[in-house]
């Protein structure tokens, strides 16, 4: 399902696995102002230190190190909105980092520390990047750090993913037009038959969806929000097919629809070679793919009748993987735990594979509750660590 999940832009720790963790503070514990301001132990056990965040006074505040886990108040003096990086100032390496801090408001960043060399460089909205005093420590093992990944870094595998999604668009019009003869044929049993496959191939392409634009809500839209529901003259595409199809209406009520579905998705396929994919987004999407899977699909919302939920999450699995291809090589440096996804995505594929019997995919209300916990457990995991990917692939301004 090709549906936007993105969220408010939070604090990011690089941990373990690289995955994203943002700590409540006492209110207590914030000491503002400029100047030099002392280390404070709270009842949480960590340190928390105030950090000035402001192009004039960036990272001053930051005068006794000390090694562990603890928090720094980043607080914005400045008169605009800003985004700090904890990193090695050599390297530009992250360790963690606050996007969105508005003026006067002060933002928890939580790490690990350790031996090594340490800056906070503060990125205000359109303005130049500054760092800040360096500080070093001789003791103590730091949480793991990420080399930034630039827009530059992104646009050969957006250019790589763009090619395989035009490739793609020629299958989803072979396809498509193929369901829609079986329905002029009026051979119904047919069009179920081949209404499957044509959808799959189109689903496989999920992180594509924003650039595809009005076209998605054209061939993959629901009936959510529409007067009429299912009945409405806009309720379009595969889903109003997929509806006719296991509701006992007639070819030729089906005949205009799935003409209107071969002609939008030609339409997107040749004006794809000159459509642009943000390359910025590639590492969101690979983690929304799957992550609106859980919310769509593997909840039933998306079902009109042919109980091929579980069909469409496996494709979007493949499509997952299709985005994590082109972002390997950036992964591969960056991200400690890659072999682990990779080990839950095949745990994934087997878990949804085993639903797959005889050419037949079994629709959400036969798994017993076991079953769906242990789809629901599989994916949640997945998603969480494809988290990891979103942030490790979010481009950081280095100017």
């Amino acid at each position: 399902m090709f549906l936007s999940g993105l969220r408010p832009r939070s604090p990011r720790l690089w941990g373990a696995a690289a995955l994203l963790i943002t700590v409540a503070v006492p209110a207590a514990a914030v000491i503002l102002g400029r100047g030099t301001h002392p280390a404070v132990a709270t009842t949480d056990g960590m340190t928390h230190t105030t950090v000035e965040v402001s192009p004039s006074h960036c990272g001053q505040g930051w005068d006794r190190p000390v090694p562990g886990v603890q928090v720094f108040e980043l607080h914005n003096t400045s008169d605009a909105a800003a985004e700090v990086y904890l990193q090695d100032p050599k390297s530009h390496a992250v360790y963690g980092e606050v996007e969105d801090i508005g003026p006067g408001t002060t933002r928890p960043l939580t790490v690990r520390l350790g031996k090594g060399t340490y800056a906070f460089k503060c990125v205000p909205d359109d303005a130049d990047a500054v760092t800040g005093p360096t500080v070093r420590l001789t003791t103590g093992r730091s949480g793991p750090a990420a080399a930034p990944v630039t827009e530059h870094d992104l646009i050969p595998p957006a250019i790589a993913y763009q090619k395989w999604v035009g490739g793609g668009l020629d299958d989803v019009v072979r396809l498509t037009t193929e369901l829609r003869d079986t329905i002029d044929r009026r051979d119904l049993d047919g069009a179920r038959t081949a209404w499957l496959p044509a959808h799959l191939e189109y689903e496989r392409m999920g992180a594509a969806y924003d650039a595809f634009g009005e076209a998605d809500g054209q061939i993959n839209g629901t009936d959510a929000g529409l007067p009429d529901g299912v009945h409405d003259k806009d309720f379009t595409g595969f889903h109003r097919i997929e509806y006719g199809l296991w509701h006992g209406e007639s070819a030729g009520s089906l005949r205009a629809p799935a003409a209107a579905l071969v002609k939008a998705v030609t339409a997107l396929r040749d004006d794809w070679a000159q459509t642009r994919m943000d390359p910025a987004q590639l590492g969101r999407r690979a983690h929304e793919i799957l992550e609106n899977t859980v919310q769509f699909e593997l909840t039933g919302r998306t079902d009109y009748g042919s109980g091929s939920n579980l069909a469409t999450a496996r494709a979007n699995l493949d499509g997952t993987r299709e985005v994590l291809s082109r972002l390997r090589p950036l992964l591969t440096s960056r991200y400690a735990d890659l072999t682990g996804l990779d080990k839950e995505l095949d745990r994934a594929q087997d878990t949804l594979d085993g639903f797959h019997h005889g050419g037949r995919w079994a629709p959400l209300d036969e798994l017993t509750r076991m079953q769906r916990e242990s789809v629901d457990a599989v994916l949640d995991d997945v998603v969480e660590r494809l988290a990891s990917v979103a942030t490790l692939c979010d481009p950081r301004r280095t100017m």
